[in-house]
């Protein structure tokens, strides 16, 4: 299924997106929470329910230019996990553009590098990116596919690790570039307000069980930046979530962004940062288009 959280008449609900419009979850499981991190926490009862109506074909379309939508999860619980230089292009590219104070000259990291957004950066599609937080004009895209976890759980393996994915949507992990670099850390210039688009939807894991086959596409004003299948990533979905479990509880709503691939503007020589007016669009299907226009 394809869910997602909209606002109608300033009431934020949770969806099922379907062709031609969305149902709501509540109208066809009485039961249902009324956010997307209450469905998540619910599990497998609540979606089974929403199936077993959805089979029956007798919803209640709303169409979709009624709606808004919302970030799957407009308020994460904690920080967004992400993972840095984790396609073997964009390592390289990272590394030769000045900005990157994380390998001492390694292109290749041997193990995943970890960090995080804070959650009050998360905006939702056809939200308004505010490049007027970086005084320094360097406000740089990041298409990635992000893991949704589901379940509970520590010390993961890599063979169990698809048990406890609830889902995947899509991130753009916009990054104040002169921050990044200045600070010699990845915290601050990724997590400034509105630098967190997140959707538009999250699809279960069940409709992807081979995340491989799936490709990325970013493009700003309508020119491919970014494409690229998510084979190439350096450490897979169940190396990230058996690496993050490690010595860390996963918690059902936790996400983690798995990395961009090459073409950020950094790569570009000079750099393409964006700038106001610009318009990113991130698509991977079957999630579909997560669209932004920079303000």
């Amino acid at each position: 299924m394809k869910l997602v959280t909209f606002s109608q008449q300033g009431r934020a609900r949770v969806g099922v997106q379907v062709e031609g419009g969305i149902v709501p979850l509540d109208s066809l499981a009485p039961s249902a929470p009324p956010d997307m991190l209450g469905v998540i926490d619910a599990g497998d009862e609540i979606l089974d329910a929403v199936r077993n109506e959805l089979a029956k074909g007798k919803a209640e379309i709303i169409a979709a230019g009624e709606v808004r939508l919302l970030a799957p999860i407009p308020v994460p619980r904690a920080n967004i996990m992400c993972v840095g230089k984790n396609y073997y292009e964009h390592a390289t590219e990272f590394e030769g553009s000045g900005f990157d104070a994380s390998s001492g000259g390694q292109n290749i990291p041997d193990v995943p590098i970890f960090f995080t957004k804070a959650p009050g950066s998360v905006i939702g599609p056809g939200d308004e990116i505010d490049s007027s937080l970086d005084s320094d004009n360097s406000v740089d895209y990041e298409g990635e596919l992000t893991v949704v976890i589901g379940k509970q759980g520590r010390k993961i393996s890599p063979e169990k690790a698809f048990d406890y994915v609830f889902g995947y949507t899509i991130i753009n992990d916009v990054t104040a570039r002169a921050t990044q670099q200045r600070h010699k850390q990845w915290f601050l210039g990724k997590s400034f307000d509105t630098f967190c688009p997140m959707g538009p939807a999250i699809v279960t894991a069940d409709e992807i069980p081979d995340p491989r086959v799936m490709r990325l596409e970013t493009r700003v004003n309508g020119e491919l930046r970014q494409n690229v299948s998510v084979r190439d990533l350096i450490f897979d979905i169940p190396t990230l979530i058996a690496t993050a479990s490690r010595g860390m509880t996963l918690r059902p709503g936790d996400l983690i962004a798995t990395g961009t691939p090459a073409g950020v503007g950094i790569g570009f020589k000079p750099p393409r940062f964006l700038k106001p007016g610009d318009v990113v669009s991130i698509t991977i299907e079957p999630i579909g288009t997560l669209t932004n226009r920079v303000a």
